[in-house]
């Protein structure tokens, strides 16, 4: 047996355990949830049975207005919140990289908002937009009313969720700014080269992996986005806020159409398992590029 053999069987027992609890508390739900999207359960009529009916929910909610609505709901939150918070988590860990003294104190500061409950949070939102006490009301302005608008209810909805979690992001990165070297900006700040430039040639290409690495996990849970939208609006007004995770929650809890929102929730696994795949993908072939470029700007400076 070789030394690789050794390592590769010694990595499988060290993880077995790991693997054992994930199956347990992981795929055995999911794959109960599978199991009852195979059947018409619907306990608003129990007279009616259980009966297997294979894929005739997958084609229900391929053909839901209702469902795609959601969806394109849940991705567009998506793309705005994540992007928000790249951009802002960014700006961020560089200001908190180039800090000299309370450092430490800055971090914990910046870290409370993510440390506080979803809901809570939700409900600090709720009422600062809420009409006519929230605080947004006193601003000097037009009183407009956006919780009730269907537009305008998705800005408290974004705006909570990158105050909540541009911490998160700006904690990853400022990890990936503490390992680049600090003899490249040397080099290139002797080399005359302006603070955009460092940040475009040097920072952001030896930070793509902890870009992508921030962009899995984020995009990841905002897609499954469901206490902030729950607490701040329920979805509505009507059905303009509607996520995906809501939609599935009300079918199953509300409507009682175990059969038909358990397909909705498999489909939502589905779609977050090839999300993540296509970005763990993409992380892997990040690394072997930030590593060459770093080393070719080490052999430069």
């Amino acid at each position: 047996m070789t030394r690789s053999t050794r390592d590769a069987r010694l990595a499988w027992l060290l993880m077995a355990p790991a693997l054992a609890l994930l199956v347990l508390v992981a795929a055995g739900p999911v794959a109960a949830a599978f199991r009852e999207s195979l059947h018409a359960s619907d306990l608003r009529m129990p007279w009616l049975g259980r009966p297997f009916v294979g894929g005739a929910n997958y084609v229900a909610a391929a053909a839901d207005e209702r469902f795609r609505a959601a969806l394109a709901h849940t991705v567009a939150f998506t793309a705005a919140s994540v992007a928000l918070e790249l951009i802002f988590g960014l700006a961020l860990a560089l200001a908190l990289h180039g800090l000299t003294r309370g450092r430490a104190l800055a971090r914990v500061v910046v870290l409370l908002p993510w440390a506080l409950p979803t809901v809570v949070a939700a409900l600090v939102w709720r009422f600062m937009f809420e009409s006519p006490g929230g605080v947004v009301h006193a601003l000097p302005g037009p009183d407009l009313d956006w919780l009730s608008h269907p537009l305008r209810a998705w800005v408290p909805i974004v705006l909570g969720d990158v105050w909540k979690t541009t911490p998160f992001v700006a904690l990853l990165l400022l990890a990936g700014l503490q390992g680049i070297d600090p003899a490249l900006y040397e080099a290139a700040r002797l080399d005359g080269a302006s603070a955009w430039r460092r940040l475009v040639h040097i920072t952001l290409p030896l930070l793509r992996p902890a870009l992508l690495v921030a962009l899995v996990f984020r995009a990841l849970d905002a897609f499954r986005v469901f206490d902030l939208v729950f607490v701040l609006t329920g979805g509505g007004p009507g059905t303009s806020t509607e996520v995906v995770s809501t939609y599935a929650f009300r079918t199953l809890m509300q409507d009682l159409r175990f059969g038909y929102g358990s397909a909705l929730s498999v489909l939502i696994f589905a779609i977050s398992f090839v999300v993540a795949l296509v970005c763990v993908r993409a992380l892997g072939s990040a690394a072997p590029d930030a590593r060459q470029r770093s080393r070719r700007l080490r052999r430069v400076a």
